[in-house]
């Protein structure tokens, strides 16, 4: 028997809001008569405006308060984007469903200039993110990177008012929150890797709770969640998370797993890059392939200078 009425805890960031509400709009569908309420948590990292995503210890910051609202019941479910969630769950929480993977790649945001190509030199680039700034430095590294963080809309704020010539954004959500007009060009794949989970949106319960895993199960995208499960395991084997410029992407051609990894030194001189393909069964596996392949070029020397 399905529950009559669910609790979503939610960061109150107004991206996401749009992505509870989208995973919010697809329980009502299948589920009509469910009655559904929101449970709004403003995380300690979306307080910590002030300081690196780094030295307030990391993404999982986004994600802790919503996990303590699941384990004291005041909550049912809690929707992530995945490439906030910590490589490890904690014990007693499972993440059963993964939904389909918007637009993966990061995008150029500029009221100047078209692309990161024809940025002038000496320009400066807005990002939170270290993957995004190594793999760029290696392109440009007469580009000069500034610590942007805060919502899309402040950050789009911060650019407006002349701190920024450019910034760079994950394009899913400026899709979400229907920005796509922002977006002067994308960029690629071989430009900037995504970071592990970039586009999806996660569901995270209680493993106990058999009810709501039965509800929310059928909101899984296999395609996306075997993609997004080879590039955890790459993560996870790296120990890699936001303090550490590691970047997995995996897509699925005709049966086939690819998986992209990338581990970068902080001056983007040093960029390792590993690739490997198979069974999408065998996800994790092939995560742990391409991990693999990183260390044997040397990715744990690299990482032991962001610790």
């Amino acid at each position: 028997m399905t529950k009559r009425h669910i609790v979503i805890a939610t960061r109150e960031s107004p991206l996401a809001l749009a992505q509870t509400e989208s995973i919010k709009a697809l329980l009502m569908k299948q589920y009509p008569h469910l009655s559904i309420e929101l449970l709004r948590i403003t995380t300690q990292a979306d307080k910590r405006l002030d300081m690196t995503l780094t030295e307030i210890g990391g993404k999982g910051l986004f994600v802790k308060e919503l996990e303590e609202a699941l384990f004291a019941g005041r909550a049912d479910i809690a929707v992530h984007s995945m490439k906030d969630v910590p490589m490890e769950l904690p014990p007693g929480l499972c993440l059963p469903a993964i939904g389909k993977r918007e637009e993966p790649r990061d995008v150029f945001i500029s009221n100047q200039y078209e692309s990161f190509a024809t940025l002038p030199k000496g320009a400066s680039l807005g990002t939170s993110s270290l993957r995004r700034q190594t793999q760029l430095l290696a392109i440009r590294s007469d580009i000069v990177f500034h610590s942007l963080r805060g919502n899309i809309n402040t950050r789009l704020n911060r650019l407006d008012t002349g701190d920024f010539d450019a910034i760079i954004l994950a394009a899913a959500g400026l899709i979400r929150m229907n920005l796509s007009a922002r977006i002067r060009s994308y960029l690629s794949i071989e430009q900037s890797l995504p970071a592990a989970g970039q586009g999806a949106l996660g569901i995270e319960c209680r493993e106990d709770d058999e009810r709501i895993l039965a509800m929310i199960t059928s909101l899984n995208d296999k395609i996306t969640h075997d993609c997004v499960s080879a590039e955890r395991a790459l993560c996870r084997r790296l120990g890699g998370g936001c303090k550490v410029p590691v970047a997995a992407y995996a897509e699925i051609h005709h049966g086939v797993l690819s998986l992209q990894g990338l581990v970068a030194s902080y001056d983007g001189i040093r960029i390792l890059r590993a690739k490997w393909e198979g069974d999408p069964a065998h996800a994790s596996r092939i995560g742990t392939k391409v991990a693999d392949a990183l260390l044997q070029q040397g990715a744990e020397k690299i990482l032991k200078e962001f610790q």
